[in-house]
């Protein structure tokens, strides 16, 4: 489906407003507001924000075949008080959170202006699904609640991300995340000399992580994103503690280095020194296979498109569906780069590529009546 100049301008200028609003993990009650005026203002059917936080829109068919969930996260890495001024050059947008994930929200519009151009026959009732959670340590909250609420009654679930154009991501890789805290008695840099430090224990917890060999192999990742602790610096630290996130492609590869890391934990308490670990997010693993028809589809979509495809696995929203034995892909809408950097960018010119592969993609899913769940074919 070719989508036209005015409705890209469309899609930029959403993408654009809906990044202005600060969205931290959390924190997303702007956003979403916008967003539910935004579906009101269309004319959608049901608009609703769950317990969750989560908004809805139903774009209502002439079909009973089960729906599609279309679903874009809401949120973004950074705080509040980021300055998300915008820079526009000839061909790309630069802004925080630009490309994750507000230009994924405009297109949950973009899509919608799509259909309605294309007047489409639409066979299957499509839920435009503006979530939560997806960022960090949100732990695809958002994402779990809509799950809950469609199940298998949803024919797939379309997970859209504003960049990586291209990518199919079919397969849903596993992470497990912990904050490691340690708990000392402290006291002064001087007259208490000896004491352990919290700090110093932490350092030493922190070089046995790193020296933990991992296999390339599946391949399988281990990363200390945050530290922190102490009170001045004359101060033997009474507290101190890191956040560590773990990932593999497989579910035996992750449940060894979790253990590894367990054991590491438990090694470094000693007497003056207690160390607590706590999971603080888990991201389940599951996969559809790449010759199932939601996948085939995309692909299809993409190389009409001149896009050419690439199967990946990653770490979304399609994690919950997918680990729970439901059809769901993630795909990108453009290229871009810098994500969850001050200096993340979009590029403008493939988005008609992106907009358009969505489009036929969604079309194609809704125009003809057989049910994707269990790997039935369109």
């Amino acid at each position: 489906m070719n989508v036209d100049q005015a409705l890209i301008e469309r899609v930029l200028e959403m993408a654009v407003a809906v990044q202005q609003i600060p969205a931290p993990t959390f924190s997303e009650t702007r956003r979403a507001a916008f967003v539910r005026q935004a579906f009101e203002a269309e004319g959608l059917e049901d608009v609703a924000v769950d317990t969750a936080g989560n908004v809805y829109a139903r774009l209502k068919s002439e079909g009973s075949q089960a729906p599609l969930v279309i679903s874009a996260h809401l949120d973004t890495v950074f705080p509040a008080e980021t300055d998300l001024s915008i820079r526009r050059e000839e061909e790309r947008i630069c802004a925080p959170g630009i490309g994750d994930n507000s230009l994924g929200v405009a297109g949950l519009f973009g899509l919608l202006w799509a259909i309605r151009q294309e007047r489409a026959n639409l066979q299957r009732d499509i839920w435009l699904v503006a979530n939560v959670g997806e960022e960090g340590l949100g732990d695809l909250c958002g994402m779990r609640a809509v799950v809950d609420r469609f199940g298998s009654q949803a024919a797939a679930y379309l997970i859209l991300e504003g960049m990586a154009l291209g990518q199919v991501y079919h397969r849903g890789l596993g992470v497990k995340r912990y904050r490691i805290g340690i708990e000392t008695q402290g006291g002064h840099s001087w007259v208490d000399y000896g004491r352990p430090s919290a700090v110093h224990e932490l350092g030493k917890l922190i070089s046995r992580l790193a020296r933990i060999v991992l296999p390339e192999n599946p391949r399988t990742t281990l990363n200390v994103g945050v530290i922190g602790g102490g009170t001045t610096v004359n101060t033997i630290a009474a507290q101190a503690y890191l956040e560590l996130d773990l990932r593999s492609e497989v579910v035996g590869a992750l449940v060894e280095l979790d253990a590894q890391v367990q054991a590491l934990v438990k090694s470094a308490e000693r007497p003056g020194v207690r160390v607590v670990g706590t999971v603080i997010g888990e991201r389940p693993v599951g996969e559809i296979a790449e010759d199932h028809p939601l996948v085939r589809h995309a692909v299809e979509c993409l190389e009409a498109h001149g896009v050419a495809a690439r199967l990946s696995i990653g770490s979304t929203d399609a994690n919950i569906p997918l680990s729970r034995g439901l059809p769901a892909i993630s795909i990108g809408l453009t290229n871009g780069g810098g994500a969850h950097t001050a200096a993340e960018f979009i590029q403008t010119q493939p988005l008609a590529q992106g907009l358009g592969q969505l489009a036929e993609l969604v079309k194609r899913l809704c125009t003809l009546s057989h049910n994707l769940v269990n790997g039935g074919y369109i």
